[in-house]
């Protein structure tokens, strides 16, 4: 009968958990950092009052005006009631500004 992996060697068993923990942590933690939890739900609670347009809105009206550049992510402002798009060309990072009631692009 062969025996599992992981009873070669409580060393290798120890390490393997170690790291599978270590990425699942590194994960959450990320996401945490690139969308603070009250603005994720600020956001969801103005689109579900039809006060702003979803992001998936906003994105369907401004990537197609960035053709050659590469999407890198969004970022939403509570306080201004705005999504903060972010794109890469040739090596130069630049945003979109969109007012998130409107879509209206308010600066690049």
């Amino acid at each position: 009968m062969k025996r599992p992996f992981f009873s070669h060697s409580p060393m290798v068993a120890s390490v393997a958990l170690a790291l599978a923990g270590m990425s699942i942590a590194g994960s959450a933690g990320l996401e945490a950092q690139e969308y603070p939890r009250s603005e994720q739900d600020e956001a969801r609670r103005e689109i579900q009052a039809g006060t702003q347009l979803s992001l998936r809105e906003i994105e369907r009206r401004v990537l197609p005006q960035m053709q050659g550049s590469e999407y890198l992510g969004p970022a939403y402002d509570s306080v201004a009631r705005a999504y903060r798009l972010k794109f890469i060309r040739e090596g130069r990072v630049s945003y979109v500004d969109v007012d998130a009631r409107t879509g209206r692009i308010i600066g690049r």
